[in-house]
């Protein structure tokens, strides 16, 4: 008898929602516990902490849905419990602005802020479907011909957790560096989704734009490419299905560059863009 089917994962019902799941302790202030499998080497994915710090945001604001979310991350999150400190910064009739902050305490007990963020709140449903765009889908390759973790060396489990819970197909064209062959481009393109199958909402999206390899690695520099300012707008809700990631970086200074993000989703809409500033480790 065939195995049956494992129905995807529901919007509320997923490891992503379980594990950004924050727990109201006081007005403004909630406590979580940051899951060690959304990890990289030991760090904790900003991508994933920016989805923790977006659900405290989306219960304490009167609107639910992240529009521009803007995140400095000023030390390394380790997993474990941590503090969200939430406040109000305006609430209007069709925005709300709020910020927010992530603590946890050092081998001291010193409380210690490592990301603040600062964002603004609507409701996506209400905007207008009118759209005037130049914009148009960078080209992807079928995901049938993209490739996995599950088509090269097996991951380490232990070293990169966050492999086992992400989708993710990276396009032919821009996996060279895998094979020792960088393009040189800065370019990182991939479709994106949940292993357990839950389609992509507003907070998912901000998992999404830092989820993909750096693009530091297109340029032929290996190593770990921290996060220092992440900037995401949500621009409407993402169709069911995968969205496709497409990642660019024209240039690297000083040890840093910047990466532009854009996501697409199954109806060829633009429902994310993002741009972070990140600092390379140059040999």
């Amino acid at each position: 008898m065939p195995e049956a089917a494992i129905a995807p994962a529901a919007l509320g019902d997923s490891e992503f929602d379980r594990d950004t799941a924050v727990t109201l302790r006081e007005p403004g202030v909630y406590d979580t516990d940051l899951s060690a499998g959304w990890t990289v080497f030991g760090a904790v994915n900003g991508g994933y902490l920016l989805a923790v710090l977006g659900r405290a945001l989306a219960d304490a604001l009167p609107h639910s849905d992240p529009f521009t979310v803007t995140a400095h991350y000023l030390s390394a999150s380790r997993p474990g419990p941590a503090v969200v400190r939430t406040e109000t910064v305006r609430a209007g009739r069709t925005l709300s602005t709020g910020q927010a902050s992530l603590f946890q305490y050092d081998e001291e007990g010193r409380e210690v802020e490592r990301i603040r963020v600062l964002a603004s709140y609507g409701d996506l449903d209400t905007l207008p479907d009118d759209v005037r765009t130049a914009a148009r889908p960078p080209a992807f390759a079928p995901i049938g011909q993209c490739f996995g973790p599950e088509d090269g060396p097996a991951p380490d489990a232990d070293q990169q957790p966050i492999a086992e819970r992400l989708m993710l197909k990276l396009d032919p064209s821009t996996v060279g560096w895998a094979l020792g062959q960088p393009s040189g481009k800065g370019e990182m393109r991939a479709w994106f989704g949940l292993a357990d199958g839950r389609d992509a909402d507003p907070l998912s999206l901000l998992l999404a734009v830092d989820a993909l390899p750096p693009t530091a690695f297109d340029l032929g520099i290996a190593g770990w490419v921290p996060t220092i300012e992440l900037t995401v707008h949500v621009r409407c809700r993402p169709a069911p299905g995968p969205v496709r990631v497409s990642l660019t970086t024209r240039n690297l200074a000083g040890g840093f560059l910047e990466e532009d993000g854009e996501v697409w989703d199954s109806q060829d809409r633009l429902v994310a863009q993002s741009r972070q500033l990140a600092r390379v480790r140059l040999a």
